[in-house]
This record gives structure tokens, C-alpha cells and sequence, in this order.
């Protein structure tokens, strides 16, 4: 570790606290930091704004209060409550941790980081924020807002996706950390990163309690800072997307148990744009007698590796077929949870069924 950026940091800590008291955001998990709260809320941000978890965790907390109350519920429930926030393989995870916290911990989340990094979809910055904000735990949470801030703060055009890089920061701030004020540390960091350190070339530098002191402030290179490796360019993937409607009932199917959104309902789809020769034999396909048909606009969505491009069709069918599971627009709002890949279209069931 460099002794100088050392020196830099702990002379940054009380301006930074100092701001936090007098600008942190007031947010239902803070307000009542109970480790399931925490938790919850944690895995709930991970690529996600703040603006949209809050009425997400709102309605999760009426629906599932305790850990208690999470490991027994049903997946469709759980997968229904997560519905939009993506990323589903975390919700699945949050409900095997809160089996094991159940069966090893009697319901009562461990407290200690080391026992927290063995629950399911529990990773080193989550483990450390659980251990600070909820049990007072001289331990760190580093995240990218947290990557980025320091990292201009230092000046630094370190890879932050290189692991060395992180590892250092890690040791950086354990360094520096105010021993029992490690939650209002580590939210101190995170919040100044999501309301001021932007990332993006729109840091907010004027409104920043460490402008003064910020390196890559002073050298005038904040845009360039922090370095990360540029992302793979995503594989398009182009789909058929059917809205087979049949009176008042939509076709949905299940989605395979491994692989992209594994497991979840969706609107029946094939690879590939098709012609109409190619629809109407799909539709055969699966013993579907058509009436109409209309195209709708088309849509994208983009995953982390992924972008599909979808071309839909509003199809009126004769008659309920097909290996499809047939419900109403008011079972979808419901029961189903229907990924956000196909947001476009469920606009346009919702403008027809309401």
C-alpha cells in the first residue's frame, strides 16, 4: 500500500462523514437497518437505481417481512415480487440463503463476514455491507460507486475490473476505516458515488467534500477516470415474439430450467424474424387455428451479453391449443411473472385488456 495515498484518505474521512449527516438520502432501509433489511435492499441495487428498488422492496418487505416468511414461500410468489428488477438468479439465491440461514442459524443472519460470504449470492461487497450497516462491523463494502470514487480520488488509472485492482482498494480503505463508524463510512462512499461522483463524464465535483483534496479533480482528468476494460461487444439475437389471444385469454409458456431466465413465464417466442409463410407453419406447429393477425412494433432488450431484437404479432386464435398455459390479463398482473424482455409487448396486451 502507498503510505501517501493513505495519508490522503484519512484526512478525507471526517469531511466525507461530516457530508453524509448532512446529505445522506432518507431510504426505508436505512431508516430501519435490520440485517434482513439490508440484505434484501443489497441484492435488490445490484445494477439497479435506487428509484427503482424503493417501491420494490416496499411491497416485498408487506409480502415477506422476515427470512422466515422468505424461505417458505413459493417460487411463482417470490419470481412475481422480483418481476422487473431481472437479473432472476439472484431473487432464487436470496431464498436458498434464507433456507440456510433457517436451518444452521435458527432464522438469526450470522453476523460475521466470513460466515456471510457462505450463504448463496452473498459476495465480498455484500457481505461487508450486511456486517457494517446492519451489525456494526468494522468491515468494508466496496462496489463500483465506491471503485470509482476512490479511484479519481487518488487519481488512479488502474483497471478497476482487474481483481488486483479491487484487493488493493479493499486494503486502502481498511487502512482508513474509522473504527465503529464503519457503516456511516461505507454508506458515506456508496452515496456519494450514486448522488455526486457520477459516473458517465457527470461527476458533480462542485457539490463533492473531497473536491479540494480529489486528484483527478485537481489534474482536471475526472472524465477519464476511473479505467476499466471495455465491455464484449453483445451477440443480437432476433426473435419472434406471438401474442396468441384466444377471447380474454393470453397463451404464456415456461421458459427451460437452465439457461437465460431460466424458468420463468413468458410470451411464446422462436429464433429468428419470420416471414409470414413461416409464422402461419409455427402456428401450425403447435395446432393453433389463426383468425387474425397483426404486427406490432418491434422491440429490443439488451442483457449483459446478449441484445434481442423481436418482431411481434398480435394473433387471434380459433380456439385454446397448443402446449401453452392459457390465462387472463388480470392472472399476468397477478400470478405470472413475465421477464422485462417483453415489457414492449405486455404494453400492448395491457392497452387491449384495460
Amino acid at each position: 500500500m502507498n503510505e501517501i495515498d493513505i495519508l490522503l484518505l484519512s484526512g478525507a474521512v471526517r469531511p466525507l462523514l461530516q457530508w453524509y449527516q448532512e446529505n445522506a438520502r432518507v431510504l426505508p432501509w436505512r431508516q430501519q437497518p435490520t440485517p434482513y433489511r439490508v440484505w434484501v435492499s443489497e441484492i435488490m441495487l445490484q445494477q439497479t437505481r435506487v428509484s427503482a428498488v424503493m417501491p420494490y422492496f416496499q411491497r416485498w418487505m408487506e409480502a415477506l417481512p422476515t427470512i422466515r416468511d422468505l424461505a417458505q414461500a413459493e417460487e411463482e410468489n417470490l419470481l412475481k415480487l422480483w418481476e422487473g428488477l431481472g437479473y432472476y438468479n439472484r431473487v432464487r439465491n436470496l431464498q436458498k440463503a434464507a433456507k440456510m440461514i433457517m436451518e444452521e442459524y435458527d432464522g438469526n443472519m450470522p453476523s460475521d463476514y466470513a460466515l456471510l460470504l457462505k450463504l448463496p449470492g452473498i459476495g465480498e461487497y455484500t457481505a461487508g455491507a450486511i456486517s457494517s450497516i446492519a451489525f456494526g462491523q468494522n468491515e468494508v463494502a466496496v462496489d463500483g460507486n465506491v471503485l470509482r470514487v476512490i479511484s479519481r480520488m487518488l487519481g488512479s488509472f488502474r483497471d478497476i475490473k482487474e481483481p488486483t485492482t479491487k484487493k488493493e482498494m479493499q486494503q486502502l480503505l481498511r487502512a482508513v476505516l474509522p473504527k465503529g463508524e464503519a457503516s456511516a463510512f461505507n454508506q458515506a462512499l456508496m452515496e456519494l458515488g450514486a448522488t455526486v461522483c457520477l459516473p458517465n463524464g457527470a461527476p458533480q465535483c462542485m457539490l463533492c467534500p473531497w473536491a479540494d483534496s480529489c486528484r483527478a479533480h485537481e489534474a482536471g482528468n475526472e472524465l477519464m477516470i476511473p479505467m476499466k476494460t471495455p465491455k464484449k461487444q453483445r451477440r443480437i439475437e432476433e426473435k419472434t415474439v406471438f401474442l396468441c389471444i384466444c377471447q380474454d385469454r393470453i397463451a404464456i409458456q415456461k421458459r427451460p430450467a437452465k439457461g437465460l431466465l431460466a424458468g420463468l413465464w413468458e410470451l411464446p417466442s422462436v429464433h429468428g424474424v419470420l416471414t409470414q409463410k413461416q409464422l402461419e407453419n409455427q402456428l401450425a406447429d403447435w395446432h393453433i387455428e389463426m383468425v387474425a393477425c397483426e404486427k406490432t412494433e418491434t422491440a429490443k432488450h439488451i442483457f449483459t451479453h446478449i441484445e434481442w431484437h423481436m418482431q411481434g404479432y398480435i394473433v387471434e386464435v380459433k380456439k385454446l391449443a397448443g402446449d401453452f398455459l392459457w390465462v387472463s390479463w388480470e392472472e399476468v398482473q397477478q400470478q405470472y411473472a413475465l421477464p422485462s424482455a417483453f415489457k414492449a409487448f405486455t404494453a400492448v396486451l395491457e392497452k387491449r385488456f384495460t
